[in-house]
Protein backbone atom coordinates (compact mmCIF):
# COMPACT_ATOMS: atom_id res chain seq x y z
CA UNK A 1 0.00 0.00 0.00
CA UNK A 2 2.81 2.60 0.67
CA UNK A 3 4.62 1.59 -2.79
CA UNK A 4 0.88 2.04 -4.51
CA UNK A 5 1.36 5.60 -3.03
CA UNK A 6 4.73 6.46 -3.42
CA UNK A 7 4.39 5.72 -7.40
CA UNK A 8 1.55 7.85 -7.57
CA UNK A 9 2.64 10.78 -6.16
CA UNK A 10 5.80 10.01 -8.28
CA UNK A 11 4.00 10.05 -11.16
CA UNK A 12 2.39 13.21 -10.19
CA UNK A 13 5.75 15.02 -10.31
CA UNK A 14 6.55 12.95 -13.79
CA UNK A 15 3.14 14.68 -15.70
CA UNK A 16 2.67 17.97 -13.47
CA UNK A 17 5.71 19.35 -16.19
CA UNK A 18 3.27 18.66 -19.00
CA UNK A 19 0.27 19.89 -17.42
CA UNK A 20 2.03 23.50 -16.59
CA UNK A 21 4.16 23.55 -19.79
CA UNK A 22 1.23 25.82 -21.66
CA UNK A 23 1.20 29.17 -19.27
CA UNK A 24 0.17 31.68 -21.11
CA UNK A 25 -0.60 35.67 -20.11
CA UNK A 26 -2.47 37.34 -22.66
CA UNK A 27 -3.92 41.04 -23.07
CA UNK A 28 -5.71 42.24 -26.00
CA UNK A 29 -4.54 45.55 -27.12
CA UNK A 30 -7.44 46.59 -29.62
CA UNK A 31 -11.04 46.96 -28.40
CA UNK A 32 -14.71 47.12 -30.65
CA UNK A 33 -13.04 44.92 -33.44
CA UNK A 34 -15.58 45.20 -36.57
CA UNK A 35 -16.12 42.50 -38.75
CA UNK A 36 -18.00 43.54 -42.36
CA UNK A 37 -20.60 41.03 -42.95
CA UNK A 38 -19.78 39.80 -46.55
CA UNK A 39 -16.79 40.93 -47.05
CA UNK A 40 -13.32 38.99 -47.32
CA UNK A 41 -11.30 40.86 -45.13
CA UNK A 42 -10.61 39.42 -41.15
CA UNK A 43 -11.43 41.43 -38.53
CA UNK A 44 -8.21 41.99 -37.01
CA UNK A 45 -7.24 41.73 -33.05
CA UNK A 46 -4.23 42.94 -31.74
CA UNK A 47 -2.76 40.30 -28.57
CA UNK A 48 0.35 41.06 -26.27
CA UNK A 49 1.50 37.10 -25.12
CA UNK A 50 3.22 36.44 -22.63
CA UNK A 51 4.51 32.68 -22.83
CA UNK A 52 5.11 31.67 -18.55
CA UNK A 53 6.27 28.25 -19.55
CA UNK A 54 8.35 26.40 -21.67
CA UNK A 55 9.12 27.60 -25.43
CA UNK A 56 6.50 26.13 -27.97
CA UNK A 57 5.40 26.53 -31.21
CA UNK A 58 1.51 28.24 -30.83
CA UNK A 59 -1.19 27.85 -33.83
CA UNK A 60 -4.75 29.95 -33.64
CA UNK A 61 -7.37 28.45 -34.87
CA UNK A 62 -11.25 28.93 -34.28
CA UNK A 63 -14.70 27.52 -35.39
CA UNK A 64 -16.70 31.06 -35.73
CA UNK A 65 -15.11 32.62 -38.37
CA UNK A 66 -14.02 30.83 -42.14
CA UNK A 67 -10.61 31.19 -41.64
CA UNK A 68 -7.72 32.18 -38.68
CA UNK A 69 -4.67 34.47 -39.28
CA UNK A 70 -1.76 34.19 -39.00
CA UNK A 71 -1.20 30.90 -40.89
CA UNK A 72 0.97 28.61 -39.63
CA UNK A 73 2.65 28.49 -36.08
CA UNK A 74 4.31 31.09 -33.62
CA UNK A 75 7.15 30.87 -31.41
CA UNK A 76 7.41 32.17 -28.11
CA UNK A 77 9.83 31.59 -25.69
CA UNK A 78 9.79 31.31 -22.15
CA UNK A 79 9.03 34.65 -20.35
CA UNK A 80 8.87 35.95 -23.53
CA UNK A 81 6.22 38.67 -24.96
CA UNK A 82 5.03 38.99 -28.43
CA UNK A 83 2.40 41.26 -30.41
CA UNK A 84 0.56 38.35 -32.54
CA UNK A 85 -2.18 40.04 -35.06
CA UNK A 86 -5.10 37.32 -35.09
CA UNK A 87 -7.35 37.78 -37.96
CA UNK A 88 -10.89 35.94 -38.07
CA UNK A 89 -12.91 35.94 -41.45
CA UNK A 90 -16.21 36.32 -41.73
CA UNK A 91 -18.47 32.90 -42.87
CA UNK A 92 -20.41 33.85 -46.15
CA UNK A 93 -23.46 32.46 -43.43
CA UNK A 94 -22.89 35.08 -41.17
CA UNK A 95 -26.29 37.21 -40.79
CA UNK A 96 -26.20 38.12 -37.74
CA UNK A 97 -25.56 41.74 -36.37
CA UNK A 98 -24.55 43.40 -33.74
CA UNK A 99 -21.77 42.33 -30.86
CA UNK A 100 -20.86 38.92 -30.87
CA UNK A 101 -18.63 36.53 -28.43
CA UNK A 102 -16.79 33.89 -29.12
CA UNK A 103 -13.40 31.83 -28.65
CA UNK A 104 -10.23 31.93 -30.31
CA UNK A 105 -8.43 28.50 -29.55
CA UNK A 106 -4.28 28.54 -28.81
CA UNK A 107 -2.79 25.81 -29.67
CA UNK A 108 1.21 24.54 -28.76
CA UNK A 109 3.37 21.67 -30.59
CA UNK A 110 3.31 19.78 -27.18
CA UNK A 111 -0.32 18.96 -27.95
CA UNK A 112 -1.88 21.48 -24.76
CA UNK A 113 -4.37 24.20 -26.01
CA UNK A 114 -6.36 26.70 -24.32
CA UNK A 115 -8.85 29.24 -25.48
CA UNK A 116 -9.51 33.10 -25.23
CA UNK A 117 -12.40 34.84 -25.65
CA UNK A 118 -12.84 37.48 -27.85
CA UNK A 119 -15.63 40.04 -29.18
CA UNK A 120 -16.61 41.22 -32.56
CA UNK A 121 -18.63 43.97 -33.97
CA UNK A 122 -20.23 42.34 -36.58
CA UNK A 123 -21.63 45.02 -39.00
CA UNK A 124 -22.99 45.49 -42.71
CA UNK A 125 -21.20 47.79 -44.75
CA UNK A 126 -23.64 50.32 -45.71
CA UNK A 127 -23.88 51.20 -42.07
CA UNK A 128 -20.22 51.57 -41.82
CA UNK A 129 -20.30 55.30 -43.31
CA UNK A 130 -21.11 58.29 -42.58
CA UNK A 131 -21.76 60.80 -45.39
CA UNK A 132 -21.88 64.51 -45.71
CA UNK A 133 -21.18 67.99 -46.68
CA UNK A 134 -21.04 71.50 -45.30
CA UNK A 135 -23.74 74.36 -46.08
CA UNK A 136 -23.18 76.26 -48.95
CA UNK A 137 -24.83 79.02 -50.89
CA UNK A 138 -25.92 80.21 -54.04
CA UNK A 139 -23.37 81.89 -54.78
CA UNK A 140 -20.20 79.49 -53.25
CA UNK A 141 -17.69 78.32 -55.83
CA UNK A 142 -16.93 75.29 -53.71
CA UNK A 143 -18.17 72.46 -50.93
CA UNK A 144 -16.43 70.19 -48.63
CA UNK A 145 -18.03 66.77 -48.88
CA UNK A 146 -16.73 63.97 -45.99
CA UNK A 147 -16.97 59.95 -45.94
CA UNK A 148 -16.26 58.82 -42.51
CA UNK A 149 -15.23 55.15 -40.95
CA UNK A 150 -17.48 54.49 -37.97
CA UNK A 151 -16.02 51.54 -36.86
CA UNK A 152 -12.68 50.17 -35.77
CA UNK A 153 -11.80 48.71 -39.24
CA UNK A 154 -9.32 49.53 -41.60
CA UNK A 155 -10.66 50.09 -45.19
CA UNK A 156 -7.71 50.35 -48.61
CA UNK A 157 -8.34 50.96 -52.14
CA UNK A 158 -11.84 52.31 -51.08
CA UNK A 159 -13.46 53.28 -54.67
CA UNK A 160 -16.55 56.11 -54.07
CA UNK A 161 -18.88 58.04 -56.36
CA UNK A 162 -20.12 61.22 -54.94
CA UNK A 163 -23.24 61.99 -56.30
CA UNK A 164 -26.01 65.06 -55.39
CA UNK A 165 -27.78 67.38 -57.66
CA UNK A 166 -25.09 69.58 -57.05
CA UNK A 167 -22.33 67.72 -58.62
CA UNK A 168 -20.60 64.07 -59.56
CA UNK A 169 -17.38 63.42 -58.91
CA UNK A 170 -15.48 59.64 -57.95
CA UNK A 171 -12.61 59.17 -55.64
CA UNK A 172 -10.65 56.06 -54.34
CA UNK A 173 -9.07 56.48 -51.05
CA UNK A 174 -8.21 54.64 -47.81
CA UNK A 175 -9.77 55.18 -44.42
CA UNK A 176 -8.52 54.40 -41.23
CA UNK A 177 -10.69 52.68 -38.17
CA UNK A 178 -12.93 55.65 -37.37
CA UNK A 179 -11.37 58.55 -40.04
CA UNK A 180 -13.26 61.34 -41.81
CA UNK A 181 -11.65 62.10 -45.07
CA UNK A 182 -12.79 65.38 -47.06
CA UNK A 183 -13.09 66.30 -50.49
CA UNK A 184 -13.25 70.32 -51.63
CA UNK A 185 -15.24 69.56 -54.92
CA UNK A 186 -15.80 72.92 -57.34
CA UNK A 187 -19.49 73.64 -58.17
CA UNK A 188 -20.89 74.44 -61.71
CA UNK A 189 -23.13 77.41 -60.75
CA UNK A 190 -25.11 76.20 -63.83
CA UNK A 191 -26.44 73.28 -62.62
CA UNK A 192 -28.27 74.20 -59.74
CA UNK A 193 -29.71 77.82 -60.73
CA UNK A 194 -33.24 76.26 -61.09
CA UNK A 195 -33.24 74.91 -57.29
CA UNK A 196 -34.82 75.96 -54.38
CA UNK A 197 -33.00 75.73 -50.90
CA UNK A 198 -33.14 73.17 -48.42
CA UNK A 199 -32.15 69.72 -47.79
CA UNK A 200 -30.65 67.47 -50.82
CA UNK A 201 -29.96 63.70 -50.65
CA UNK A 202 -26.16 62.57 -51.48
CA UNK A 203 -26.05 59.39 -52.67
CA UNK A 204 -22.36 57.76 -52.45
CA UNK A 205 -22.09 54.45 -54.14
CA UNK A 206 -19.15 52.69 -52.22
CA UNK A 207 -16.81 49.35 -53.78
CA UNK A 208 -14.50 47.26 -52.02
CA UNK A 209 -13.09 44.09 -53.46
CA UNK A 210 -16.49 42.59 -55.10
CA UNK A 211 -18.47 44.35 -52.77
CA UNK A 212 -20.79 47.41 -53.76
CA UNK A 213 -23.42 49.56 -51.74
CA UNK A 214 -24.93 52.76 -51.74
CA UNK A 215 -24.78 55.01 -49.02
CA UNK A 216 -26.61 58.47 -48.16
CA UNK A 217 -26.26 61.85 -46.52
CA UNK A 218 -27.89 65.51 -46.50
CA UNK A 219 -26.53 68.76 -47.74
CA UNK A 220 -28.30 72.06 -46.94
CA UNK A 221 -28.24 74.31 -49.52
CA UNK A 222 -28.72 77.45 -47.86
CA UNK A 223 -31.57 80.48 -48.04
CA UNK A 224 -29.87 82.82 -50.03
CA UNK A 225 -31.67 85.97 -52.20
CA UNK A 226 -29.50 87.11 -55.20
CA UNK A 227 -30.99 89.47 -57.98
CA UNK A 228 -28.71 90.77 -60.36
CA UNK A 229 -29.84 93.31 -63.13
CA UNK A 230 -27.94 94.32 -66.07
CA UNK A 231 -28.93 96.94 -69.02
CA UNK A 232 -28.17 97.68 -72.35
CA UNK A 233 -28.58 100.65 -74.07
CA UNK A 234 -28.43 101.25 -78.32
CA UNK A 235 -29.27 103.20 -81.01
CA UNK A 236 -29.93 106.94 -81.48
CA UNK A 237 -33.11 107.65 -83.37
CA UNK A 238 -34.60 104.37 -82.76
CA UNK A 239 -33.08 104.43 -79.16
CA UNK A 240 -33.82 100.77 -77.10
CA UNK A 241 -32.72 100.09 -73.77
CA UNK A 242 -33.18 96.63 -72.74
CA UNK A 243 -33.26 95.78 -68.69
CA UNK A 244 -32.02 92.00 -67.50
CA UNK A 245 -33.28 90.39 -64.35
CA UNK A 246 -31.88 86.83 -63.33
CA UNK A 247 -32.94 85.22 -59.81
CA UNK A 248 -29.64 83.93 -59.01
CA UNK A 249 -30.50 82.99 -55.45
CA UNK A 250 -32.70 79.79 -53.86
CA UNK A 251 -35.80 81.59 -52.78
CA UNK A 252 -38.83 82.77 -54.31
CA UNK A 253 -38.07 86.83 -55.24
CA UNK A 254 -39.84 89.97 -55.63
CA UNK A 255 -38.80 91.79 -58.70
CA UNK A 256 -39.70 95.67 -59.33
CA UNK A 257 -38.34 97.46 -62.21
CA UNK A 258 -39.42 101.31 -62.21
CA UNK A 259 -38.86 103.77 -65.61
CA UNK A 260 -39.09 106.64 -66.35
CA UNK A 261 -40.70 109.02 -69.52
CA UNK A 262 -41.38 112.40 -69.78
CA UNK A 263 -44.46 113.07 -71.56
CA UNK A 264 -43.19 114.00 -74.76
CA UNK A 265 -41.12 110.76 -74.82
CA UNK A 266 -44.08 108.32 -73.82
CA UNK A 267 -46.09 109.48 -77.58
CA UNK A 268 -42.71 107.04 -79.02
CA UNK A 269 -41.95 104.71 -77.15
CA UNK A 270 -42.87 101.34 -77.47
CA UNK A 271 -42.58 98.45 -73.92
CA UNK A 272 -42.29 94.24 -73.85
CA UNK A 273 -43.72 93.23 -72.23
CA UNK A 274 -46.22 95.83 -70.60
CA UNK A 275 -45.69 97.96 -67.73
CA UNK A 276 -47.86 96.55 -64.40
CA UNK A 277 -48.06 100.05 -63.42
CA UNK A 278 -48.27 103.39 -65.07
CA UNK A 279 -48.04 106.66 -62.92
CA UNK A 280 -48.23 110.39 -63.92
CA UNK A 281 -46.71 112.78 -61.63
CA UNK A 282 -46.71 116.02 -63.10
CA UNK A 283 -44.50 116.25 -66.54
CA UNK A 284 -42.87 112.49 -65.80
CA UNK A 285 -44.69 109.20 -66.27
CA UNK A 286 -43.04 106.48 -64.10
CA UNK A 287 -43.59 102.88 -65.83
CA UNK A 288 -43.32 99.84 -62.84
CA UNK A 289 -43.00 95.90 -63.66
CA UNK A 290 -43.53 93.28 -61.22
CA UNK A 291 -42.95 89.97 -61.32
CA UNK A 292 -42.05 87.29 -58.75
CA UNK A 293 -39.02 85.39 -59.71
CA UNK A 294 -38.19 81.97 -59.15
CA UNK A 295 -34.11 80.55 -59.11
CA UNK A 296 -32.78 80.66 -62.16
CA UNK A 297 -35.74 82.51 -63.45
CA UNK A 298 -35.50 86.07 -65.51
CA UNK A 299 -37.23 88.98 -66.77
CA UNK A 300 -36.11 90.60 -69.96
CA UNK A 301 -37.73 94.43 -69.98
CA UNK A 302 -37.05 96.31 -73.79
CA UNK A 303 -38.02 99.96 -73.82
CA UNK A 304 -38.04 101.41 -77.49
CA UNK A 305 -38.15 105.40 -78.20
CA UNK A 306 -38.76 105.53 -81.99
CA UNK A 307 -37.84 109.32 -82.61
CA UNK A 308 -37.78 108.64 -86.59
CA UNK A 309 -41.29 110.07 -86.92
CA UNK A 310 -41.21 113.03 -84.72
CA UNK A 311 -37.66 114.02 -87.00
CA UNK A 312 -38.98 113.31 -89.71
CA UNK A 313 -42.58 115.75 -88.97
CA UNK A 314 -39.88 118.43 -87.74
CA UNK A 315 -38.16 118.48 -91.39
CA UNK A 316 -41.01 118.73 -93.13
CA UNK A 317 -41.72 121.58 -91.10
CA UNK A 318 -38.64 123.04 -91.91
CA UNK A 319 -38.55 122.29 -95.50
CA UNK A 320 -42.17 123.98 -96.20
CA UNK A 321 -40.74 127.12 -93.63
CA UNK A 322 -37.57 127.10 -96.18
CA UNK A 323 -40.24 126.66 -99.13
CA UNK A 324 -42.40 129.67 -98.39
CA UNK A 325 -39.69 132.01 -97.25
CA UNK A 326 -38.08 131.10 -100.75
CA UNK A 327 -41.41 131.32 -102.61
CA UNK A 328 -42.19 134.60 -100.92
CA UNK A 329 -38.79 135.99 -102.07
CA UNK A 330 -39.90 135.37 -105.64
CA UNK A 331 -41.06 138.43 -107.19
CA UNK A 332 -43.38 136.75 -109.99
CA UNK A 333 -44.81 133.35 -110.33
CA UNK A 334 -45.91 131.98 -113.41
CA UNK A 335 -48.44 128.56 -112.94
CA UNK A 336 -49.24 126.82 -116.17
CA UNK A 337 -52.03 124.24 -116.92
CA UNK A 338 -53.11 122.22 -119.69
CA UNK A 339 -56.64 121.18 -121.16
CA UNK A 340 -58.16 119.31 -124.06
CA UNK A 341 -59.94 120.65 -126.21
CA UNK A 342 -62.38 119.47 -129.17
CA UNK A 343 -61.14 120.30 -132.92
CA UNK A 344 -63.69 119.90 -136.19
CA UNK A 345 -60.85 118.54 -138.72
CA UNK A 346 -59.74 115.85 -135.74
CA UNK A 347 -56.53 116.93 -135.03
CA UNK A 348 -55.03 116.64 -131.52
CA UNK A 349 -55.55 119.85 -129.96
CA UNK A 350 -54.64 121.30 -125.97
CA UNK A 351 -55.50 124.83 -124.67
CA UNK A 352 -52.90 125.86 -122.64
CA UNK A 353 -52.85 128.49 -120.05
CA UNK A 354 -50.60 130.60 -118.42
CA UNK A 355 -51.22 132.58 -114.96
CA UNK A 356 -48.90 135.39 -114.21
CA UNK A 357 -48.69 136.89 -110.44
CA UNK A 358 -46.81 139.98 -109.61
CA UNK A 359 -46.08 139.66 -105.99
CA UNK A 360 -43.80 142.77 -106.22
CA UNK A 361 -43.68 145.64 -108.11
CA UNK A 362 -42.04 145.34 -111.28
CA UNK A 363 -40.60 146.47 -114.50
CA UNK A 364 -40.18 144.87 -118.25
CA UNK A 365 -41.35 142.10 -118.06
CA UNK A 366 -40.61 139.49 -121.12
CA UNK A 367 -42.47 135.69 -120.98
CA UNK A 368 -41.67 133.04 -123.26
CA UNK A 369 -43.70 130.18 -124.30
CA UNK A 370 -41.70 127.57 -126.12
CA UNK A 371 -44.06 124.92 -128.52
CA UNK A 372 -43.53 121.21 -128.45
CA UNK A 373 -41.54 120.27 -131.95
CA UNK A 374 -44.90 118.57 -133.24
CA UNK A 375 -46.99 120.79 -132.62
CA UNK A 376 -48.53 123.74 -134.32
CA UNK A 377 -49.83 126.71 -133.22
CA UNK A 378 -53.75 128.19 -133.71
CA UNK A 379 -54.06 131.68 -134.53
CA UNK A 380 -56.76 132.20 -131.93
CA UNK A 381 -55.37 133.44 -128.45
CA UNK A 382 -56.85 134.18 -125.31
CA UNK A 383 -56.17 136.88 -122.59
CA UNK A 384 -52.89 138.93 -123.54
CA UNK A 385 -51.92 139.02 -127.00
CA UNK A 386 -48.45 137.97 -127.56
CA UNK A 387 -45.76 140.68 -128.52
CA UNK A 388 -44.09 138.03 -131.06
CA UNK A 389 -44.78 134.80 -132.59
CA UNK A 390 -41.86 132.69 -134.15
CA UNK A 391 -43.69 129.55 -135.81
CA UNK A 392 -40.13 127.79 -137.12
CA UNK A 393 -38.89 127.88 -133.98
CA UNK A 394 -41.74 127.40 -132.41
CA UNK A 395 -41.81 130.66 -129.51
CA UNK A 396 -43.91 132.76 -128.50
CA UNK A 397 -43.13 136.11 -126.51
CA UNK A 398 -45.35 137.96 -124.05
CA UNK A 399 -44.05 141.64 -123.11
CA UNK A 400 -45.67 143.86 -120.19
CA UNK A 401 -44.06 147.42 -119.40
CA UNK A 402 -45.09 146.97 -115.61
CA UNK A 403 -47.06 144.81 -112.92
CA UNK A 404 -47.71 146.24 -109.76
CA UNK A 405 -47.78 144.05 -106.69
CA UNK A 406 -50.40 141.82 -106.62
CA UNK A 407 -51.29 142.11 -109.86
CA UNK A 408 -52.09 139.25 -112.53
CA UNK A 409 -52.78 138.86 -115.89
CA UNK A 410 -53.28 135.65 -118.36
CA UNK A 411 -52.11 134.08 -121.51
CA UNK A 412 -53.26 131.33 -123.38
CA UNK A 413 -53.08 129.38 -126.54
CA UNK A 414 -54.05 126.60 -128.59
CA UNK A 415 -51.83 123.68 -129.81
CA UNK A 416 -52.91 121.31 -132.32
CA UNK A 417 -51.23 118.62 -134.21
CA UNK A 418 -52.58 116.15 -136.81
CA UNK A 419 -50.69 113.29 -135.04
CA UNK A 420 -52.66 111.39 -132.26
CA UNK A 421 -50.88 111.36 -129.15
CA UNK A 422 -51.03 108.45 -126.55
CA UNK A 423 -50.15 108.48 -122.92
CA UNK A 424 -48.22 111.26 -121.17
CA UNK A 425 -47.85 114.53 -122.78
CA UNK A 426 -45.46 116.98 -121.69
CA UNK A 427 -45.32 120.64 -122.50
CA UNK A 428 -41.95 122.89 -121.91
CA UNK A 429 -41.63 125.47 -119.20
CA UNK A 430 -42.36 128.89 -119.27
CA UNK A 431 -40.27 131.69 -118.68
CA UNK A 432 -40.01 134.60 -117.92
CA UNK A 433 -37.30 137.71 -117.52
CA UNK A 434 -37.82 140.85 -115.89
CA UNK A 435 -36.39 143.91 -113.37
CA UNK A 436 -36.27 144.90 -110.17
CA UNK A 437 -34.94 147.77 -108.48
CA UNK A 438 -32.92 147.61 -111.41
CA UNK A 439 -31.82 143.89 -111.34
CA UNK A 440 -32.43 141.27 -114.08
CA UNK A 441 -34.27 138.21 -112.68
CA UNK A 442 -36.19 135.19 -114.02
CA UNK A 443 -38.64 133.41 -113.36
CA UNK A 444 -39.64 130.01 -114.26
CA UNK A 445 -43.45 128.48 -114.31
CA UNK A 446 -44.29 124.55 -113.53
CA UNK A 447 -44.32 121.64 -116.33
CA UNK A 448 -47.93 121.03 -117.46
CA UNK A 449 -48.73 117.49 -118.09
CA UNK A 450 -51.59 115.58 -120.33
CA UNK A 451 -52.53 112.13 -120.33
CA UNK A 452 -54.32 110.67 -123.42
CA UNK A 453 -55.93 107.64 -122.57
CA UNK A 454 -57.36 107.24 -125.99
CA UNK A 455 -58.55 108.81 -129.90
CA UNK A 456 -60.48 111.18 -129.59
CA UNK A 457 -63.69 111.57 -132.44
CA UNK A 458 -64.33 115.15 -134.13
CA UNK A 459 -66.80 117.56 -132.66
CA UNK A 460 -67.56 120.55 -134.31
CA UNK A 461 -67.77 123.61 -132.25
Amino acid sequence: MKKRFLLVILAFFLILPLISAMNLKIEEKTSDVAMILGLEMPALFDLKITNLGEPDYFMFYNFFGSDTLPKGTVMIGMSETKDVIVGIYPREDLRQEGRIKFDVYIKGNSGEQMTYPLMVNAVKLKNVFEVGAEEFEPDSNTVKVYMKNTVNFNFNNLKARFKSPFFDFEKTFSLSPYQKESFEVSLNKEDFKNLMAGFYTLDVGVSIGDQKEDVSGIIRFTEKDIVTSSQNEYGVIVYTKRITKVNEGNTVSDSSTVLKKNILARLFTTFSPEPDIVERKGLAVYYTWEKELKPGEKIEIAVTTNWLLPLLAILLVIAIVILTKQFSKTSLSLKKKVSFVRAKGGEFALKVSVIISARKYIERVNVIERLPLLAKLHERFGGEMPKKVDEKNKRIEWYFDRLQAGETRMISYIIYSKVGVLGKFALPTTTAIYEKEGEIHEAESNQAFFIAEQARKPVED
